[in-house]
């Protein structure tokens, strides 16, 4: 394609449980102006996790209107809206596509008792038969925990009628943004994949599963109809188009789980190309051309950037919040780079002094939501430097516990590893991630942003701006860090203490988390 194509400009949009980051991206992914919009998390008793949907539209469209303002780039350069962020969160909207209810988090549990009733049993907490009919089509199954939108859906619909009697619609987060562009309710098989409701062995049919929304007591008609992903969803609003003032030709396209930006944004979407995120969570992701479910490990690939592609999927539920949780009871008042530069000081292997970064529970290569995390083999000698970095260590430990089981999944070696996220700004983490995990780590250029960036480099890639194979191309590693040889027997060894200090803790984990 032209040079010209690519000069175009995304208004690229990335809704983090935190709030939404909006942002001015050329589709080649250089970022020009962006900003973040915190928002607030509404706890309650029971597991109960909310925002305010509206609120984050009103943040959008200011921010958005702030950028395009700003001088930045001409508005008619703008060719395409795109959205990505948080899934496995609900929306309940009426006709208009206007929120009825609050939309229920990713982390809210209150639908537990009614996902049981449909998908609980002896194995595992699973009931076996409809378990398997789940993964055999989708490739997963509803939580038993109800932190999902099944679970959510169902919370509404028994617990909440008078926000279930106005719902005309059920929309993931990404689609109700979208909607706000462009007045259209719609889906695709990646931004519903938590909900398990597609029959993912046939990414072209555009439909959901009768056997699963009877299984899990669904009305088909309260989801949102399924298109492609990375469709064209069509103009913006007039009204929207007004209050921005861009104008009204300028295309949406379907809005993506952050899953998905980021492996645009990593220039990770050839088969096999690995990404590492080192968010507030972290997960280990790859494109591939296969359908699979590792239900041992919570590992799936789920419908990815393709009709005819699957993306790798997997969750450690605290990454890169584990530094932020030690600085603040740590270091009041420090910064992250004060909080690394203090474990700098430390050598390798932190006095043999292992951390446990299952502050909220794990996901994958583990599904246990009780699990603790800890510092162990402390000494009278232990110092707060050594802490600090068995903090660092031990994520990537956790990490390197996770790329075992996914490269076991892919049937291959997965080495290099592009690294996006907060986290990544750290040279220290990026190289005991290179130590611990005996891979090769890239840093892209702003790690931080890669979101932004994948979201635009997503919509160039619906626009036809350029073709799959060129987007690594776009994404140049900025550094490199090789492991270093020295450091591979301390690592070696605290990691064969890692997983076992699951296993032995797992019965206490039981006992002390059972509520």
């Amino acid at each position: 394609m032209s040079a010209p194509s690519r000069q175009r400009v995304c208004l690229a949009v990335d809704l983090g449980t935190g709030g939404p980051k909006v942002g001015l991206v050329r589709l080649d992914g250089e970022v020009l102006w962006q900003e973040h919009r915190p928002v607030t998390t509404a706890w309650s008793e029971g597991g109960g996790a909310v925002q305010d949907a509206g609120r984050w539209w009103e943040l959008v469209a200011d921010s958005a209107t702030r950028a395009l303002q700003s001088g930045v780039v001409d508005p008619n350069e703008v060719a395409a809206v795109s959205v990505t962020g948080q899934w496995s969160s609900t929306v309940p909207v009426d006709e208009q596509g206007q929120p009825v209810g609050q939309c229920i988090l990713w982390m809210d549990s209150r639908g537990g008792p009614y996902s049981r009733k449909v998908i609980g049993g002896p194995v595992a907490g699973y009931a076996p038969r409809p378990a398997l009919q789940w993964i055999r089509r989708s490739g997963g199954a509803p939580s038993s925990s109800g932190a999902d939108p099944i679970g959510h859906i169902l919370f509404i619909e028994n617990a909440l009628p008078e926000v279930a009697r106005k719902t005309a619609l059920y929309l993931e987060p990404v689609d109700f943004l979208t909607m706000c562009f462009t007045g259209r309710a719609v889906a695709t098989h990646a931004s519903m994949t938590a909900a398990w409701l597609t029959d993912n062995r046939r990414l072209d049919k555009l439909a959901y599963d009768p056997l699963l929304l009877r299984l899990a007591g669904i009305d088909g008609r309260k989801l949102p109809p399924l298109v492609r992903t990375g469709s064209n969803l069509g103009p913006l609003r007039p009204e929207v188009a007004r209050r921005l003032g861009l104008d009204g030709s300028v295309e949406v396209v379907t809005g993506t789980p952050d899953l998905h930006s980021a492996a645009c944004g990593a220039g990770a979407v050839g088969d096999f190309e690995t990404h590492l995120a080192l968010s507030t969570s972290a997960w280990i992701g790859a494109p591939v051309p296969f359908k699979k479910t590792d239900a041992l490990h919570s590992i799936v690939s789920v419908p990815g950037l393709g009709p005819d592609r699957y993306l790798i999927a997997n969750n450690h539920e605290t990454g890169g919040y584990c530094l932020q949780w030690f600085r603040d009871l740590a270091f009041p008042g420090a910064t992250f780079d004060q909080a690394t530069a203090e474990a700098a000081t430390a050598k390798p292997g932190a006095g043999k002094v292992v951390f446990t970064p299952w502050l909220n529970g794990e996901r994958s290569p583990v599904d246990d939501r009780r699990a603790r995390g800890g510092f162990h083999n402390l000494s009278v000698a232990t110092t707060r430097a050594d802490l600090a970095r068995a903090v660092l260590e031990g994520v990537a430990l956790n990490n390197r516990w996770l790329h075992d089981s996914v490269e076991s999944f892919a049937g291959r070696r997965l080495d290099p590893i592009r690294i996006i996220g907060g986290g990544a700004q750290s040279d220290l983490w990026c190289q005991i991630h290179a130590d611990v995990m005996g891979r090769t780590v890239e840093r892209v250029k702003m790690p931080f942003r890669a979101n932004l960036r994948g979201a635009a480099i997503f919509a160039g890639l619906a626009l036809g701006s350029f073709a799959a194979d060129e987007v690594r191309s776009l994404v140049p590693a900025e550094t490199i860090f090789e492991p270093m040889q020295a450091n591979a027997s301390c690592y070696n060894e605290l990691y064969g203490e890692f997983p076992r200090l699951y296993k032995t803790g797992r019965p206490m984990f039981a006992r002390l988390n059972a509520r």
